[in-house]
């Protein structure tokens, strides 16, 4: 393990900035969330997570458009900027996360293969979106994911630092 890992270095600087956030989790079950809640006083930022696998969960629970799941698909970006905002609204914080994609082995197709994977990250009514595609098995497209993620919330985290 890292002497500093990321998680340690997102945590300092959530504290810092004293800013909260809430992350919907699809294809990475609850990985991005273990790993923040695995630093001690992670309570102080992090203030939710939905794990929402299904698409009904993410309708239900976060406020997809049901017509957004029916013209994109979950895995869309469309899908992953409603997740971040509804995330964000449901937990009343000041970031929302949101990951949505196909861990594999199976699911995959010749528009969306395995490993596509979207993610968003909403402030205020503002969302940044990417799209990636990850190789290798489904463990490691989800720890892949779960590292990016935690990339882009550091690096919108130093883009706060005055």
């Amino acid at each position: 393990m890292k002497d500093n890992p990321l998680e340690q270095e997102v945590a300092g600087l959530l504290l810092a900035l004293k800013i909260t956030i809430a992350i919907a989790e699809s294809c990475t079950g609850g990985l991005i969330c273990h790993r923040l809640t695995n630093i001690s006083g992670s309570s102080e930022y992090l203030e939710a997570g939905v794990v929402s696998y299904s698409n009904r969960s993410k309708m239900a629970l976060l406020g997809v458009p049901e017509q957004i799941i029916r013209d994109h698909g979950a895995v869309s970006e469309a899908c992953v900027r409603a997740m971040a905002l509804g995330v964000k609204r449901l937990a009343d914080t000041d970031l929302g996360l949101s990951v949505s994609g196909i861990a594999g082995p199976t699911g995959g197709t010749a528009d969306k293969p395995v490993g596509t994977v979207h993610m968003a990250l909403a402030w205020k009514e503002d969302v940044t979106c990417w799209q990636h595609l990850f190789k290798g098995s489904r463990r490691e497209i989800k720890e892949q994911t779960s590292e990016e993620a935690l990339l882009r919330i550091r690096d919108y985290c130093q883009s706060m630092k005055p």
